[in-house]
């Protein structure tokens, strides 16, 4: 049963009232009526149904109008139910007759004036209350899909960016590279000093677009959190090391869910290369904070932090987190990336 349902079914505890003046009252009418109103409030609660709501509403309007006294309660219930099943505007208007019913079973009753007001209005809002925190659910749940879907797209793009500055910064260069090369061998076997000097052009061109695919690399945001755990799984089982991940289901923002991913990347890689581990451990907890722990029972290593970390601490930093690499007491490896909540590059 959901939050909703169970919420829309702790109404029916309003059926006491009619039951006890059922009891005072006996009548097999009555009582056909309270086992009607309580079926179908249940059906309602369940099932979510129109067709139940709109027998519910016809019932307790007869019980109401036929028993007077506390059966207007029926008519609170049957309103609540609208409320909660009713997602359109235009379908609230059903309140209106709901309340126009529980305003003559009060004057039928003998109530004065001013009760009377109060159990046509008791009634409204016993309607209108619920109506609004269920448009209210529904639009939380909708802003959580839409910033779900905002953060794929994000990532999306990203990716969809760092592939066209990739082509753009390699095509031109390997072309000229191309070239270059067909000279060199056409230069090589009558001239060999031009040709040379062509090779030093395509070595001075090649080293330029490896530090220009390096500072792009850096801008790289990377896969992601989930990509990565995948990827870490599939790379621990075949170096077989036995992995475990304690990460909550939560949406990070897109900065921080590359980081993250990257994070994982450089903390497998080492795990895989230096550790000789057997266990490996990644946990991902959420607070004031985001907090990436990764640790093995390997044989540590020589010095702290290599070139993979130092970018990664360089990352880190530069989003405004905290990175700590270090051996741990009696054998193993440590790696905790801590990053502020809202932080990113």
């Amino acid at each position: 049963m959901t939050s909703r349902q169970g919420g829309f079914t702790f109404w029916i505890l309003l059926m006491v009232l009619p039951v006890l003046e059922t009891v005072a009252r006996p009548s097999i009418l009555r009582w056909a009526a309270v086992a009607a109103i309580a079926a179908l409030y249940v059906w309602t609660a369940r099932r979510q149904s129109r067709l139940a709501l709109a027998l519910l509403v016809t019932t307790s309007s007869a019980a109401a109008l036929a028993f007077g006294g506390s059966w207007s309660f029926t008519l609170t219930m049957s309103a609540v139910a609208t409320g909660a099943i009713v997602r359109k505007w235009p379908g609230v208007a059903l309140l209106v007759p709901i309340t126009g019913v529980a305003v003559l079973s009060a004057a039928r009753s003998g109530y004065d004036g001013m009760s009377i007001v109060f159990s046509g209005w008791g009634v409204f809002v016993a309607g209108l209350v619920p109506w609004i925190i269920v448009q209210l659910w529904d639009t939380i749940a909708e802003l959580r899909t839409t910033r779900k879907e905002l953060a794929r797209v994000a990532v999306s793009e990203e990716r969809l960016r760092f592939s066209r500055d990739l082509h753009d910064l390699l095509g031109h260069t390997l072309s000229v590279m191309v070239v270059k090369a067909e000279v060199v061998r056409r230069l090589a076997p009558r001239d060999g000093e031009a040709a040379a000097r062509q090779a030093a052009d395509i070595e001075k061109i090649g080293r330029e677009a490896l530090t220009q695919v390096r500072a792009a690399v850096t801008g790289y945001r990377g896969r992601g959190l989930d990509a990565e755990l995948a990827s870490a799984r599939g790379a621990l089982a075949d170096a077989g090391v036995d992995l475990t991940v304690r990460a909550a289901d939560t949406a990070l923002t897109p900065e921080t869910d590359a980081l993250l991913g990257w994070a994982v990347r450089e903390g497998v890689t080492n795990v895989i290369r230096h550790s000789s581990a057997r266990t490996c451990g990644i946990a991902v907890r959420l607070g004031e904070a985001t907090e990436l722990e990764i640790t093995d029972d390997g044989v540590g290593a020589a010095k702290a932090v290599g070139n993979g970390l130092g970018g990664l601490r360089e990352r880190v930093e530069a989003a405004g987190g905290r990175l700590t690499a270090e051996n741990v007491p009696g054998g193993g490896f440590r790696l905790l990336v801590n990053i502020p909540e809202g932080a990113g590059p």
